[in-house]
């Protein structure tokens, strides 16, 4: 078996390299791919590639020319990746890769073909920081909840797990944040096992490089009722 760690990377040169490590240490216990998918990084990142290949040789990089949006990346990911089970892992250090265990336990056991994490159900430490965005978070989470008849505590996660099968068997449209609703969903639509198990973390704010704005929250509440109406 084999776990592809889809990793989409805009401007993140402070972490890129932390990241890579700790995934890298990481034993699932299978072959593990990673797949980075450099969505126009401006800020030096891609320098970082030739030395990050050979340090880490399960990488595979995919580079966008322009910046499309981390929906656009993860898209172009997912198409590539080989792997039985796939894994989004953000390029920051807000997510800790120790969870992966945690994260992968449901599948590995037959029990389910999606696992999300959430930052709300209890678990591990978690950084301390906005206010208005855990409120957005569950507002967004609430009405998302509300249109697909699930019940999950924290959609806008960046911790999603899928069997391969899942994850092929729609397709995907959107470019920027709005893949976490999209793809919520059309796993919604479809009769999959579903599980959510807690994960720890670590915050950043936006003077560390937060990327995701209250524009991002708009277009996430637009999507929950697109989606529910249309493929």
């Amino acid at each position: 078996m084999k776990l592809s760690i889809i990793i989409p990377v805009y401007n993140e040169v402070r972490t890129l390299d932390q990241i890579l490590a700790r995934v890298d240490e990481v034993n699932v216990g299978m072959e593990k791919e990673l797949v980075l998918v450099d969505d126009g990084s401006k800020d030096g990142t891609r320098d970082l590639f030739p030395a990050l290949k050979e340090k880490y040789p399960s990488i595979t990089v995919i580079l966008h020319e322009v910046n499309k949006g981390k929906g656009a990346a993860l898209r172009t990911g997912l198409t590539q990746a080989t792997g039985d089970i796939l894994l989004i892992q953000d390029a920051d250090l807000e997510y800790d890769p120790r969870d992966y265990h945690i994260l992968l336990q449901p599948i590995l056991e037959g029990r389910a073909d999606v696992v999300y994490g959430s930052r709300f159900a209890g678990g591990g430490a978690h950084r301390v920081l906005y206010f208005w965005h855990m409120i957005g978070n569950r507002i967004i989470t609430l009405a998302s909840n509300m249109f697909t008849n699930l019940n999950f505590t924290d959609v806008e996660v960046c911790y999603k797990v899928f069997r391969r099968e899942v994850i092929h068997s729609f397709q995907l449209k959107e470019d920027r944040f709005g893949f976490e609703i999209e793809v919520t969903a059309k796993i919604a639509k479809g009769d999959w096992r579903i599980f959510e198990v807690p994960i720890s973390y670590y915050g950043r704010p936006y003077s560390e490089g937060k990327k995701i704005t209250w524009k991002d929250g708009v277009r996430a509440m637009w999507c929950i009722v697109k989606y529910r109406f249309k493929d």
